[in-house]
């Protein structure tokens, strides 16, 4: 029994032959057989990795004696390249003195994080906050982002320029790779400053741009509108027209970007409102109104789409925007009307639903002009409208000549600017002769429909 336990122990301090195989294969990959041998081979690799990035981090550290000059030349390096600023660019010099010192507090502070970043480069999200945390609202209002880049470049050049002094020589290629890695992150960083500017500048000029859009629905006319159209950046000083409708079911991001794209073919100004379901435009200096209006509409949502009268000024729109609005309220009651409609083709219509501002608007515009113009033109207006449209019934009724009934109605569309030969047009001027009966009395016994 003794010597069968102790063969036992024997046997079983022996390895396979399988596992005495794999282990001499595992002895003899080569690096590339392990990296590729699967996970077992996994946790090596990942020691390789982590060994390899050791190396590249103390190879990325700066030298000693290198990083010494340059915490010395600090100064010096700050003062050469604000000299070559003034020298290499004219705007720079054209700035207002709190301007430069702003820039060129940019610039000393981007050598100096030069000088850190050298002894330790590490994630380039320092950097924005670093070199243009301490002026970045002076920097993007004074200049461009062009001329931003154009200022790191320079600074750049004049710290590449010391890089031989800097350097001593043997240090002097991995110190201008340094200098252009850095010159790299900075103006990514310069970059995303603009880029955050300009999302916060966008995001408040289109609350801006509401705020503006609402007071003028209010008709407000006070020095805090205008000073709000000024910074909005209108610059139109002609007519200004407001077109209204309903907006798009569910408008995309670039929604209002294409739609201002699209106004600016005609439009020398423009202003959006999306006021939930109505979209708002209010065009300044619009050149062909016909294709302008008709091409807009197309960027509209379903239903009506009704544009103002001309108002003198952005101060001034405040009518034609309430034009608009009470003519896309009345006019479901024309359904034939064409898409664009003008608020005032739509009279008729919104003096039925109560619009005091059409009511006075057919009789300033029409009724008294026709009074004011005399030769029967009421009279033979309001006879050819009440009996059916007939010349030959008019001119018996008047006693006159049917040519003399056909001058009469041409001479109303020369006064009024309606002509009572075309039905819509004629459904116009008939109800104008009725506001106006309404609000005046009539001149002359004339001035009366006849009696059947």
């Amino acid at each position: 029994m003794p010597q069968a336990r102790t063969e036992t122990v024997k046997a079983a301090a022996q390895p396979a032959p399988q596992q005495t195989s794999a282990a001499a294969s595992a002895a003899l990959q080569t690096p590339e057989d392990a990296v590729s041998a699967g996970p077992t081979t996994a946790p090596a690799a990942a020691r390789r990795r982590a060994g390899a990035g050791r190396k590249a981090d103390r190879a990325a550290t700066g030298n000693p004696e290198t990083l010494e000059r340059l915490r010395s030349k600090i100064g010096a390096l700050a003062t050469a390249t604000l000299k070559r600023l003034d020298s290499d660019l004219p705007w720079y010099r054209g700035l207002r003195p709190d301007e430069r010192s702003a820039l060129g507090l940019v610039a000393q502070k981007g050598i100096a994080s030069f000088v850190t970043w050298y002894e330790r480069p590490t994630s380039p999200a320092w950097v924005m906050n670093d070199v243009f945390g301490t002026a970045p609202t002076e920097l993007t209002r004074s200049i461009s982002l062009q001329r931003a880049l154009q200022l790191i470049r320079v600074v750049v050049e004049a710290v590449e320029d010391e890089v031989p002094d800097l350097a001593g020589g043997s240090d002097e290629a991995q110190l201008r790779e340094a200098v252009l890695r850095y010159s790299r992150e900075v103006a990514f960083a310069a970059a995303d400053v603009y880029a955050r500017a300009a999302e916060t500048r966008g995001s408040w000029d289109t609350r801006l741009e509401a705020l503006v859009v609402d007071a003028i629905l209010r008709g407000e006319s006070s020095d805090a509108l205008r000073s709000r159209i000024a910074a909005v950046g209108w610059k139109t000083t002609g007519p200004i027209t407001v077109m209204v409708g309903g907006s798009p079911g569910e408008p995309g991001p670039s929604f209002v970007t294409e739609l201002r794209r699209a106004s600016s073919r005609y439009a020398a100004d423009t202003l959006v409102g999306i006021q939930g379901d109505r979209l708002i435009l209010v065009l300044g200096g619009v050149t062909d109104q016909d294709t302008a209006f008709v091409r807009l509409a197309d960027l509209f949502g379903p239903g009506p789409v009704v544009y103002g009268p001309e108002a003198r000024s952005l101060v001034d729109a405040s009518s034609s925007a309430q034009a608009a609005f009470a003519g896309l309220s009345a006019a479901k009651a024309w359904p034939a009307a064409p898409r664009p409609v003008a608020a005032n083709d739509l009279w008729p219509e919104r003096v039925m639903s109560g619009d005091d501002i059409a009511r006075r608007d057919l009789y300033k515009y029409i009724y008294v002009p026709l009074v004011n113009a005399g030769n029967g033109l009421v009279e033979t207006l309001s006879s050819y409208l009440s009996l059916g449209h007939s010349l030959e019934a008019t001119a018996r009724e008047l006693f006159v000549h049917a040519n003399t009934v056909r001058y009469r109605l041409r001479r109303v569309c020369d006064v009024t600017g309606w002509d009572p030969l075309l039905p819509r047009e004629a459904f116009v001027l008939q109800t104008a002769l009725g506001v106006g009966r309404l609000i005046a009395p009539p001149r002359s016994p004339k001035d009366r429909a006849p009696s059947r």
